[in-house]
Parts: C-alpha cells; sequence; structure tokens
C-alpha cells in the first residue's frame, strides 16, 4: 500500500506574498493622486504669462541701473523690526522726493511687499517696516518716476541690514 501525503494549504489571498505585491502600485497610486492635488492647489506663481513682454522689461531694467552706476548710488538699508532707515550716497542724488522699496520673495509672488520711504532730508528715509517671513527677499529701490534702480538681496525677516548697490544680483 502506498502512502499519500497530504499538505494543508490556505487558500492564496490569506498568504503574506499577495499583500507585498499590492504595496507598490497602490502607493503609486496614491503619490499620483497626492500630486494632482498640489498641482491643482498650488498657484501657478512661477509662470510668467506674457514672456516676450518681461523679455522686453529686462532692457529697461539694464537702462535704470546703469543710471544708478554713472550717479554712482549705493544704499544702506537698516530694519529694527518696527522702522526701516536708509542712506542713500552718490556723486549726485537724483531725486530728492520720496523713494519706494519693493520686498520680492524669492519664489511666492503673493508675499511681495512695497514700502514708500519718505525723505528725512539730505540722503536719509525712513518708513514703517513691513511684517516680512524669514526666507530670500530681492530688494529693488528707485524714484517715483522710475529712472534709476538699485538692488539687494537679504535672508531674513524683520531684523535685517543691507547694501544696495547697482550691481547685478
Amino acid at each position: 500500500m502506498q502512502k499519500t501525503t497530504v499538505y494543508e494549504s490556505s487558500p492564496w489571498y490569506r498568504k503574506a506574498w499577495p499583500g507585498l505585491l499590492f504595496i507598490p502600485p497602490v502607493g503609486a497610486v496614491l503619490g499620483g493622486i497626492l500630486t494632482i492635488v498640489l498641482a491643482v492647489q498650488s498657484p501657478h506663481a512661477l509662470v510668467v504669462d506674457d514672456y516676450y513682454k518681461e523679455g522686453l522689461a529686462i532692457n529697461q531694467h539694464k537702462h535704470r541701473l546703469e543710471m544708478a552706476r554713472d550717479a554712482q548710488l549705493d544704499a544702506l538699508l537698516r530694519s529694527d523690526g518696527s522702522q526701516i532707515t536708509l542712506s542713500l550716497r552718490g556723486k549726485k542724488i537724483v531725486d530728492d522726493g520720496a523713494l519706494v522699496l519693493q520686498f520680492i520673495h524669492a519664489t511666492r509672488a503673493e508675499l511681495d511687499r512695497s514700502v514708500k520711504l519718505e525723505t528725512l532730508g539730505e540722503g536719509h528715509y525712513a518708513a514703517p517696516s513691513p511684517d516680512l517671513p524669514t526666507g530670500v527677499w530681492y530688494l529693488r529701490l528707485r524714484p517715483a518716476d522710475n529712472r534709476w534702480e538699485i538692488r539687494a538681496r537679504i535672508k531674513g525677516g524683520r531684523q535685517f541690514q543691507a547694501r544696495l548697490s547697482s550691481d547685478e544680483l
């Protein structure tokens, strides 16, 4: 008489290997859903709608920087968290009226700010400090008529000090 061996086996869906095989496809589907949600909800601030006009504006920016370079303009900007003070120096100060200081966030356009600096006389200006989150900021200083421009780049938030010049950033 021959002896038969009987193996007790559970069904395939009760074993561990099918579950391990499902992990990568389920992870890919969840990652795709997360990507779609982030793409739909995030602003498209880095995409320029009219790239042609932006390209033409580069020449205007260079002209303003050249005007500041010819006048040898530079400025020292300080913020203590509540007040901004600016000392403007140069061979000839082109405009003695109010100045506009733009705070441009490196990646998020909705955080950009603009401050009007009032003259205190003899190249000194002041204004209330805007509430800036910590990060990388590009600063642009211009007179009201936009004839010249000086720039700086800072890392910081409420308290900072920067030297603005006509050097390219």
